[in-house]
Order: C-alpha cells, then structure tokens, then sequence
C-alpha cells in the first residue's frame, strides 16, 4: 500500500501499519495505536482506511447509548444494509467488525477510544472475549483492528499487567512528535539557527504548523520576534492556551495547580527532586506520583545521571511547556489583556535564551549524538554507534567542586566496562575556546580515575551555536577536539 503524498514522513509508522493491515495469517487481529493530540494519529489512520478501504470510526466525549447509536450510523453508511443497523451493545458491534473481514483483509479503526471506554468501562474486557483465540467469529475473520487514543496514561494501561487485552494485541506503535530535523523539514525552514529557534517553541507536533496557526512560520531570523508575538503570544491565536490545554486534556491530571507547578519548577532549571519539591512546597516524597503521572502522560521524562546512579533529572518532553512556563506564564495577566505584547517578549528576552533555547540546545545535540552522530553526514563523530546518551555530573574533589556535563554518549560493552564514547559540552550564545577544551579534557581524567568507564576512546566534542575560536578550530585540526556546528546538527 503506497503512502498519500500528503502524509509527511512517517514512513516507519506506514510501513508497520500496511505489515499489520496486510497480514495474511489467519484470524483477526488487534493493535493498538497511541501519542498524544495533534501529532497525525488520526491523519495516518484515515489514510490508511482510504488506500485500504476500510473502516474509520472517531468517538466522541458521550454515553454509552448515545456511542452505540454513532458507531451503529457510521457501519449503515459504510455497509449501507437493508435495514440501518441499531446495535443494543458493544458485543453486537464487534461481531458485525468481524465479519466485515471475512472475505479479505480489512482495517478497522476506533479512534479516541478512551472515550468509550470512559463511558462503559467494560469495553475491553467485551474486546477480549470478542477476540478469544478458539472463538470462530474471530477464527473466520482477517479484521484488522486498531484502537487509537491520546489519552496516553490510559493507552498506556491498555496492554499492560492484568489488563484485560494483555497479549492479544499483534502491534503496539506510538507515534512520537517529530524530531528536530523533521520540524525543520515540515515547517519548511532552511536555515539551522531559525529552525532551532522556531524547534525551541513549537517543537515537533504538526498540527501547530498546519491547523493551529495555518502555515504561518517565520520567513527568516529577523522575522522571528515578530512570529512568536503573532502567532504565540497574541490571545487571538489558537496557540495561546495550547500549553494550558495540554494539561486538561489528559483525565489523571486532576490538580492541575499541582501539575504547573511541577512543569514551571522543571522549566525553570529545577531539574532534580529535591528542587522540585523545593520550588513546590512539598516534600520529596509526595512528588512520586504527579512526577510518574506527567511522565505516563509523555508530558516529562527522566534522565539518569550518567555518572551518578542515584540521581535522575527531569525532562520537559514537550518545548511549548518549557516555553509557556518560562516566558508566558510570568506575565499571563498582561498577556491576556494584549498590553504591549511586542514589549513583554523584549521583556523575556533573557529568560528565553538562558531557560528555553540554551536548555533545548543542549537537548537536541544529545539527540543527535544519540541518532545522528554515526551517519554519513556526520563522518561517525564518536567512532561506534552509542546505545546511551544523557548528561551527567562528575564530582572533582581536588578543585572542590562539580562539573556538569551535557553529553555523555556511552557504547555497548561487549565485556568489561562500557566504552565512554565522548563527552561534550554545549553552548548556545557563545564563542568556544581553549578553556571549553581543557575543561572536557580535566573531566575526561576524572572519569577515567573512577573506572568505570573505559575512556582509551573518549573523543571531546564542542557544540556551539555561535562559532569556536581560531585556537580551537587549529585542536580539531590536530584530532584533540570534534566541533559540531549548528549546520552539522541539522545535516547540512
């Protein structure tokens, strides 16, 4: 099945649909499709109906009855029968998706599940008992189904523990934002330093391009401040309540006061557990569960140290919340007034170079040590493939004090200690020099004095947005030092 060419990219996602969609083994078959709002889930799934000629269904927010009567409408239309079809209950449904598939493949798409199943909680457990491995409508059948939903803490549950569909579904697939090449790619952006400016905001989801401000995107850097208070920060944009909408639309986000304070405590540098709960007015230990409840809604992540076991960071998945936390929130009152929007922004300046774009970089050159640094484009900077990439603290006890480094990428160890491919040190507004290099150089010792490491490998990399000084451009000459430029980052 080939691809729509209006689908961007995508193309391991369409590919593992058309596996599942195209499978010939016998029986029916279930997947299960999640990622949260706005990132194409539905788009894919509505073009794979069409190219296959199946069978598209998208719920909605209502009851039980008022769900069996939409879904009852939409198989009339589809299967236009004698008599309209008015299903009494969900196992009536399943059978009627099951003998659609009788006489060839055919995929079958619920979308927005959760709302079904908010509505009659039993609706999985009717799915299992539907696909019964012995049962001979699901025995006679090659239905392809797939249950969609971005309500991720609730999809996520859907295939694991003791839940009901553990082990019947054939594929799992989350579709994940775009990566930082991708966005530049879709929004059209050519040169490195606007598109990282314009990842740093919007980051990955397409629709923030396309529905959501119509293809407005900055057409060079100079229009860049003019973009961001058009199409972000004006309250007539649909942007401007994303970031708050975000967080209502997923159901086990209850005390939102306590979730925004968690994002904005993160969003302002306060990345570990204790400066969290600093920040928040809570103690440590009550932060497990709204941390893991962010996390589980891929609204965050953690990221172990590299170099200290006990201590995880976290992460602010989506760059619209570390945007709105650190810019907009601090003068939300203004801003929904439209007091001078221009001048706030000119305001915020700083926060945003020092908490949003001088964080995000050091998080997309991780990304590319960890997908991109081996690929042709980038003449395998770190020598080998590396299976971890994080930032990590090293404790230098002689100097009394502690050096944080932004990328650690560490290899496979086939036997022994892991290979500690490089480590790196990023910088967004600044001109690298010696001193950037001698302080990797110092760590590297550091490192390599603890052993547990093996560090007869470690290359240093620089990263910077700016440019790197004379002396040290002569030190990559030589092989001292690998200097990432912002066109490199970007496969340029």
């Amino acid at each position: 099945m080939k691809k729509p060419s209006d689908v961007f990219d995508r193309d391991n996602e369409w590919a593992a649909l058309t596996r599942f969609a195209g499978d010939e083994a016998p029986g029916a078959s279930l997947g299960v499709i999640s990622g949260r709002r706005r990132q194409g889930k539905s788009f894919l799934l509505e073009a794979l109906c069409e190219v296959a000629g199946g069978f598209y269904f998208s719920a909605q927010e209502a009851t039980d009855t008022e769900s069996l009567a939409s879904i009852g409408d939409a198989l009339t239309r589809h299967l236009q029968p004698v008599v309209p079809f008015a299903p009494a209950n969900w196992g009536q449904v399943l059978d009627v998706l099951l003998r659609m598939g009788s006489e060839r493949n055919l995929p079958v798409v619920i979308d927005e599940f959760p709302y079904l199943a908010r509505a009659n909680p039993a609706l999985p457990s009717i799915i299992q008992g539907a696909y019964a491995p012995r049962r001979p409508e699901r025995v006679a059948s090659r239905t392809r189904l797939l249950l969609c939903g971005s309500a991720m803490s609730f999809m996520g549950g859907l295939l694991s523990g003791n839940a009901p569909l553990r082990g019947r579904a054939s594929l799992e697939l989350p579709i994940q934002t775009l990566n930082y090449r991708q966005a530049a790619k879709f929004w059209g952006i050519d040169d490195p330093q606007l598109a990282l400016l314009v990842h740093a905001v919007v980051g990955g989801t397409p629709a923030y391009r396309t529905e959501m401000i119509r293809y407005d995107a900055p057409r060079n850097i100079a229009d860049f401040d003019d973009w961001v208070v058009r199409a972000i920060l004006s309250p007539g944009s649909p942007m401007f309540l994303e970031a708050r909408y975000l967080l209502a639309e997923e159901p086990d986000l209850r005390d939102s006061a306590l979730y925004h304070s968690v994002l904005n405590a993160i969003a302002t540098g306060n990345t570990g557990r204790g400066g969290i709960a600093g920040q928040v007015g809570r103690k440590t230990n009550e932060l497990a569960h709204p941390l893991t409840v962010l996390e589980d809604a891929g609204l965050i992540s953690r990221e172990a140290d590299a170099f200290r076991a006990n201590r995880t960071d976290f992460r602010i998945a989506e760059p619209l919340l570390t945007f709105y936390h650190a810019i907009m929130r601090p003068f939300w009152p203004q801003l929904t007034l439209a007091a001078d929007t221009a001048r706030i922004w000119q305001r915020a300046a700083h926060r945003f170079a020092s908490n949003v774009v001088g964080p995000h970089f050091e998080r997309v050159c991780r990304d590319w040590a960890l997908h991109f640094s081996s690929t042709p484009d980038s003449r395998n900077r770190l020598g080998d493939w590396p299976v971890r990439v994080s930032s990590g603290t090293v404790n230098d006890s002689a100097n009394r004090t502690t050096h944080e480094v932004d990328v650690v990428a560490v290899g496979h160890a086939d036997d022994g200690r892991p290979p500690l491919l490089g480590l790196g040190e990023a910088k967004w507004n600044e001109t690298m020099g010696l001193g950037d290099l001698e302080r990797l150089r110092r760590i590297r010792d550091l490192v390599a004095k603890g052993g547990r490491f093996d560090t007869s490998g470690t290359r240093l990399l620089c990263f910077s947005g700016i440019g790197f000084s004379e002396e040290l451009q002569d030190r990559q000459r030589r092989g001292e030092v690998e200097l990432i430029t912002l066109a490199e980052l970007y496969g340029r």
